[in-house]
């Protein structure tokens, strides 16, 4: 497997090349190669599967007018090259490429059809001047277009566009609404980025000096079509052809000079390579070379989850016993976490859900044994793997007649109502139904409101082929080939063979879907192979993760992500009614899943990966600093606005809690800035007979005290989600801006106080008085505070009320202080100052200091401390 690039037109340069080049190393480390010839060149990294110690690329014919980057295997090679040496043509080489060069200059893009295997191509006919490229027919392969200006730009990913330079890039807003509304993507040739588009399925293009041909080599889907009226009876003649078809179609991806693994999920599909594989090692078949003495197995497992496979996969290794050596991968959200960034980037566009991580995992493991992996895609698709196609079918037999159909159905109903048992609990519990579109940004659901999405919905063998091409394969191909290069390993895919599929089609719908069981001609090839507790499977669950347990335990981190400004200043989200609904869907109130948020979270983080600046990484770093120096940015000496010079040392601490004793932990602090001072002449000389202050954060006072609370753990009510949409937000979140901060100030003060104290706001604000709404609520309403995304967990997932009694709390505090402080500072101690400052104001709650406290506020104008990577809610204030 391997990697292409190239462009045809006058923007292209040997640089762009090599950086196009560059940025696919994984997809091929075992060589690279390029070729220029006028408007044209084209860039190849080679993965070597087949004449490893030949076939390198971009390869040309004898005469060097035909040249070749070539990405794939094509399985009957063997065949095509006996048929074109009857033609006169030579070969140099065994490898699968020369026989594709050698039936393009043979008989043009009607070759592509001949082929049968997986490949994004790109030919340069020099003598007619003429690009062609070519993707396979179910698209196993990618191939990537985009036309800058005049020049045409291809690759087997988006990153090496994006590597170009020249590509202007942006995200594609219609792409974009069309996932988070509909579910959907790969259904066609547009992708997430704006002017960057695939080849579809059974696709070709070719571009001269007179312009772009785009068109289908083959008539794939329309055969299938035409097969699947013939319905040939199924019966047991059929299920064994089915079986040596398939049996077949193993063994032309068992060619390899490079060790070959199976992916193993348990489920029937790849369990039924697995056993295949095993039969012929048993038998000695000389295919199984690639494979070795024994089959190389990897499977992720989760135990314990409902997700879980693994009794299924040890059915299958008990089979092969004696000829496997199985991998279990065991992936866990914390890993999840860590590698997220890595696998958006690894799969360029948004995904449906978080499954494809286990594949992903997987791959990373398989790597370390094997360089090819056979697996089970495609199955599903062609044979009714999934539970909604019983309901085409149940549609289709309704129309033939009502007694068909009502058989059917009895012998269906456990396999519908696990469909249906999650939407009829939840029903059930009374939990409140969220269309999706609420979630979306008002403009941007405007914008798109005429988009629509169908499926077929009363015939089988329609939808199955809708699937293969459009509404699902396509992207879980994606997401194989993806995952395979990033960690460069080759997927086949046995299933796709297009003679099996073929042969599928031209049977009877009764192999697919008979007496409530689906891949029935499937369960028949493989009876006597496979396990009966693989064989009978009902429950499909397939190389996916436990996401709704991930999701739950990591809510805190993807709360996180919904409250970044970020994701606020998205036109494609409506934050308040996001971070209303993911708190309803941790309460269990509301019949969301955890797909719709990942979509959600699967867009910010593609958008920040693809299109935001991205950091330094030497920012990204916290900086710690000792007591006697300031946070990064700041100063530690400021003049007042009254005059007066002081200095404020930020203390760093470790993250609070609501189990911490606050007196003990200032204390702690109190001792470490003294011990430090100690050993500082410098700034010892600074404080020496001058007035110094403590101030402490409101918010680890209100911490302490048991009065911030996680956010899914206050009950909204409707007057706080109506009232918060009528405050300004500010950019950190500060304020009454969330539902979940006015509910608190609600509980506090009660809802007519808040109502009278709103009205009185809406006056001030048309005389021009600011700020007479918290004048007339009271309570230190203005020091509540909503979850903000730089704070320190779990300020970033909490909100929190003003500190009970500060005045008291300062008190106490001044006491032990005074106790503790070294001599010659004791009697300079002025007090303790409880201090709500953020970057848009300062105020003061509580104090044991007399007198006029505007002073303190006027100290921290240029709030000098930090509560999220700094961690300084403490400081020592000397008035210089």
């Amino acid at each position: 497997m391997c990697g292409i690039v190239g462009y045809f037109g006058p923007a292209g340069t040997p640089q762009i090349l090599q950086r196009m080049n560059d940025c696919q190393e994984h997809r091929g480390p075992d060589g690279a190669g390029t070729f220029a010839d006028g408007p044209v060149a084209l860039g190849h990294r080679r993965l070597s599967i087949i004449d490893v110690a030949h076939g390198q690329q971009p390869m040309s014919t004898a005469d060097g007018r035909y040249v070749l980057s070539y990405n794939g295997e094509v399985y009957n090679y063997l065949e095509l090259r006996t048929e074109l040496e009857q033609l006169g043509r030579s070969f140099s080489t065994d490898s699968d490429t020369e026989v594709v060069l050698h039936a393009f200059a043979e008989w043009g893009t009607d070759a592509f059809d001949r082929f049968n295997g997986m490949w994004g191509l790109a030919i340069w006919d020099a003598q007619e001047q003429r690009l062609t490229l070519s993707r396979d027919h179910f698209g196993i392969k990618p191939v990537y277009v985009a036309q800058v200006g005049e020049t045409l730009f291809f690759s087997s990913e988006i990153k090496s566009i994006l590597a170009t330079g020249v590509y202007d890039r942006r995200p594609n807003d219609r792409s974009i609404y069309r996932y988070l509304r509909f579910r959907i993507h790969e259904d066609g040739r547009e992708t997430f980025f704006q002017g960057i588009e695939r080849l579809e399925p059974g696709e070709y293009l070719s571009v001269d000096a007179s312009g772009i041909q785009r068109g289908f080599y083959t008539r794939l889907r329309e055969e299938l079509a035409e097969l699947a009226t013939q319905q040939r009876p199924y019966d047991d003649a059929a299920a064994a052809e089915y079986k040596q078809r398939l049996t077949e179609a193993v063994r032309l991806r068992l060619q390899s000079e490079v060790p070959v693994g199976t992916s193993l999920s348990g489920g029937l599909d790849s369990s039924a390579v697995a056993v295949i594989i095993n039969k012929l090692l048993n038998d000695g078949d000389a295919t199984t070379k690639s494979v070795g003495a024994q089959q190389n197995t990897f499977s992720a497992v989760f135990p314990g989850s409902d997700n879980d496979e693994e009794k299924y996969v040890d059915a299958v290794l008990d089979i092969c016993k004696g000829h496997v050596d199985s991998h279990k991968i065991l992936p866990t959200a914390d890993e999840f976490k860590v590698d997220l960034r890595d696998f958006i980037r690894t799969q360029e566009e948004p995904l449906i859900s978080s499954g494809p991580y286990a594949q992903f995992q997987v791959m990373r493991e398989a790597t370390k044994h094997v360089t090819v992996l056979l697996d089970g895609q495609g199955a599903d698709e062609m044979m009714a793997g999934y539970i909604p196609y019983y309901f085409v079918y149940l549609r289709q037999l309704r129309a033939q007649g009502a007694t068909a159909a009502a058989l059917e159905l009895s012998k269906s109903l456990d396999v519908l109502y696990r469909l249906g048992r999650f939407k009829l609990k939840s029903k059930l519990k009374g939990n409140k139904s969220i269309p999706g579109e609420r979630l979306l940004g008002d403009d941007f659901v405007t914008t798109y409101a005429a988009e629509r999405y169908s499926v077929e919905g009363a015939n089988l063998k329609k939808r199955l082929i809708e699937d293969l091409f459009i509404g699902s394969l396509p992207s879980l191909l994606r997401y194989e080939d993806k995952n395979t290069m990033r960690f460069s390993l080759e997927g086949r895919v046995p299933f796709l063979d297009k003679e099996v599929v073929k042969f599928i089609f031209s049977l009877s719908d009764e192999a697919i879907i008979k007496d409530g069981w689906n891949k029935r001609v499937l369960r028949d090839a493989t009876r006597g192979l496979l396990p009966d507790l693989i064989n009978r499977r009902r429950n499909k669950i397939g190389f996916t993760t436990p996401q709704s347990e991930w999701f739950m335990r990591l809510k805190n981190y993807f709360y996180n992500i919904f409250l970044s400004e970020s994701f606020a200043s998205r036109p494609y989200f409506d934050q308040t009614e996001v971070l209303h609904a993911f708190e309803g869907w941790i309460k269990g109130t509301n019949t969301l899943d955890s797909m719709t948020f990942w979509r959600l979270l699967n867009v910010e983080l593609w958008l920040r990966e693809f299109f935001d600046e991205q950091p330094d990484e030497a920012d990204a770093e916290p900086r710690l600093k000792t007591d006697l120096e300031a946070n990064a940015d700041k100063q530690l000496d400021l003049t007042t606005a009254s005059g007066a010079s002081v200095r404020r040392y930020p203390l760093r601490t470790e993250l609070v809690s609501r189990d911490d004793d606050l007196d003990a932990r200032v204390n702690e602090h109190i001792d470490a800035f003294f011990a430090a001072l100690e050993a500082d002449p410098e700034h010892q000389a600074a404080l020496a007979g001058k007035r110094w202050f403590f101030f402490i954060s409101e918010k680890i006072v209100a911490i302490t005290q048991g009065r911030s609370y996680f956010i899914w753990d206050i009950n909204v009510g409707r007057s706080a989600r109506i009232l918060s949409k009528y405050v300004t937000r500010t950019p950190a979140g500060i304020g009454l801006g969330s539902p979940f901060t006015m509910q608190l100030a609600i509980q506090e003060v009660g809802l007519p106080r808040v109502l009278y104290a709103s009205a009185g706001g809406a006056v001030g604000k048309a005389i021009g008085r600011r700020g007479l709404f918290y004048e007339l609520v009271g309570n230190d309403i203005r020091a509540i505070d909503g979850p903000t995304e730089y704070s320190a967990y779990p300020s970033n997932v909490s909100a929190k009320l003003a500190p009970k009694d500060p005045d008291q709390v300062a008190s106490r505090l001044s006491a032990a202080i005074r106790e503790r402080a070294p001599q010659a500072y004791r009697d300079t101690f002025g007090g303790t100052v409880v201090m709500d400052a953020n970057d848009i104001g300062r105020n003061v709650l509580g104090s044991d200091v007399k007198g006029d406290w505007t002073r303190f506020e006027e100290m921290f104008a240029d709030n000098p401390l930090g509560q999220s990577t700094e961690q300084t809610p403490m400081a020592i204030v000397v008035e210089l």
